[in-house]
């Protein structure tokens, strides 16, 4: 499979540069920021999709040791919870939510994964947040919205246009600990991105949130990904009755099975590919080796990655696993 730099959507500003931080007007300016699913079954112009959705979006700062991470994120479930990159609050100790009335309100980090690169922020007050679409409802050509904060917090709540480039794209990141992390199921559009936007949302012609942005073509324009809303989605379906998440770690590195067939590695069309065991792993436990295709969990159907995070999702510590698999 050939290897891809892609540039991460993370602005960083230090501490008395110009530019990095903006003075919020005083004076707010005329947004319903009531708490409410904002909905609708009709398609929506930009300008009435830019209307209707702006409240439940933000910029979120977050403060690090040396400086400051810029980003965005959305309001997605009752409560306050709002959802954007793990590279946008990583390192964070103080998280700022900038609203679209001018106003502000602080927020409290309550679940990050640097391999999914997905966070949730608590807001401090309620927010009036979106509602979703599937991937699966989602189809190449179709126009879509990215709303972030590029650049520098004075142009927050910036919206750009494009389409729908392509779906289920797979891309190869390296990770720390010298295990290669594919991000899968990405969402390939040409809407305008840039430094900041990283956590903002995708968002279709009926105003509904189907990813969350997150990286683009360093070499290249008009190519950027987001992380579908059902992968956040099995997470934040689990934070909001208690408030908060952890999730079990399998030590499985993988991919779908049918990107793994494109390098002849297995015959496989469907399942998750496993590349990598993780040493002393549950996986390793369970007798899993490299070249299995994972195609059942505690007997929910695996058919690519997204599937498998799904069921992993669902599992708490001390529950019993069981994979079937197979090897061709």
């Amino acid at each position: 499979m050939k290897k891809f730099v892609f540039l991460f959507l993370l602005s960083i500003g230090f501490c008395g540069l110009s530019g990095c931080f903006m003075q919020q007007n005083e004076v707010r300016e005329n947004v319903d920021m009531s708490p409410r699913l904002i909905s609708t079954t009709e398609t929506l112009s930009s300008s009435e999709i830019a209307e209707a959705v702006r409240g439940a979006i933000v910029g979120v700062s977050a403060q690090l040791i040396n400086g400051t991470s810029i980003g965005s994120g959305v309001a997605i479930a009752s409560g306050g919870y709002v959802l954007t990159n793990h590279h946008v609050v990583s390192g964070g100790k103080k998280f700022t939510l900038y609203l679209a009335d001018k106003s502000t309100t602080s927020g409290k980090l309550i679940w990050s994964d640097s391999s999914l690169d997905l966070a949730v922020l608590k807001a401090s007050i309620n927010l009036p947040y979106l509602d979703t679409t599937p991937l699966s409802e989602v189809e190449i050509g179709e126009d879509v919205l990215a709303v972030g904060t590029p650049l520098s917090l004075q142009f927050q709540h910036t919206f750009t246009k494009g389409i729908v480039s392509a779906l289920n794209r797979t891309i190869e990141i390296e990770s720390l600990g010298g295990y290669a992390i594919y991000m899968q199921n990405l969402i390939q559009h040409d809407a305008s991105i840039n430094s900041g936007n990283s956590g903002g949302p995708l968002i279709n012609s009926m105003g509904r949130v189907i990813g969350i942005n997150s990286l683009k073509a360093s070499d290249a324009e008009g190519i950027g990904f987001a992380i579908p809303i059902e992968t956040a989605l099995a997470v934040t379906e689990k934070i909001i009755p208690n408030g908060t998440f952890e999730s079990v770690r399998l030590g499985v590195f993988g991919c779908d099975a049918e990107i793994a067939k494109f390098s002849n590695k297995t015959e496989a069309l469907e399942g998750f590919y496993v590349i990598d065991i993780e040493k002393d792993s549950i996986a390793e436990k369970l007798g899993l080796k490299k070249g299995d295709v994972i195609i059942s969990l505690n007997n929910q159907s695996i058919k690519n990655g997204l599937d498998f995070r799904k069921a992993v999702y669902n599992l708490k510590k001390g529950d019993a696993v069981e994979i079937k698999t197979i090897t061709k």
